[in-house]
């Protein structure tokens, strides 16, 4: 396959987040950024949400029309899903998801398609990745690992998924043909 492009955007923080060594990473995380666009989800990931200086986010990106960028090199630790951020990789697709209300109990379903240019892209990553990172065997969805639920925006009474990403549209079987990686879903 020939080579892609990575395009370099490392967020103001990278530096100050955990190095790890590449043989370390065993896992990718597949999520969608739930925002209406790239600028959107490069502003969320540049907000310091902890004491460290450092904030959420992905370690790629992927937008619509396949373009990947690097916000987080892999041997640094970002914060993308509970419990899971050592051993991990987190790539971003764009997609509105749930945007603009999350946790409402009336707006629970996930209905923007993943471009073909996102998942060829996805799927020229991993591949990638698997070079880079020896160790790396398995991929989840963030919904697989985050199962947790909150109480609707709309009415505490009832609750909903925390997260529900990369989502019910999310192409599994095409990605996982040939990627070499085993899905889990502890």
């Amino acid at each position: 396959m020939s080579a892609f492009a990575i395009h370099d955007q490392p967020l103001p923080y990278a530096a100050k987040l955990p190095e790890r060594p590449a043989d370390a990473v065993t896992l990718v995380v597949i999520h969608c950024t739930e925002l209406p666009d790239l600028a959107t989800a490069r502003e969320y990931g540049e907000k310091v949400l902890y004491d460290s200086g450092a904030g959420n986010s992905g370690h790629y990106y992927i937008d619509r029309d396949g373009a990947v960028y690097r916000y987080v090199p892999g041997t640094r630790v970002a914060h993308h899903v509970r419990g899971w951020n050592p051993s991990s990789i987190g790539i971003e697709l764009v997609n509105r998801g749930r945007y603009p209300d999350w946790f409402d109990s009336g707006n629970q379903t996930m209905t923007e398609p993943y471009t073909a240019a996102q998942i060829a892209a996805l799927r020229a990553l991993l591949m990638q990745l698997r070079r880079d990172f020896p160790g790396l065997r398995e991929i989840a969805g963030h919904e697989d690992l985050d199962t947790a639920r909150v109480a609707a925006s709309d009415d505490p009474e009832q609750t909903v998924p925390r997260k529900l990403d990369p989502g019910p549209l999310f192409p599994w079987d095409t990605v996982l043909e040939g990627c070499g990686l085993v899905r889990i879903k502890p």
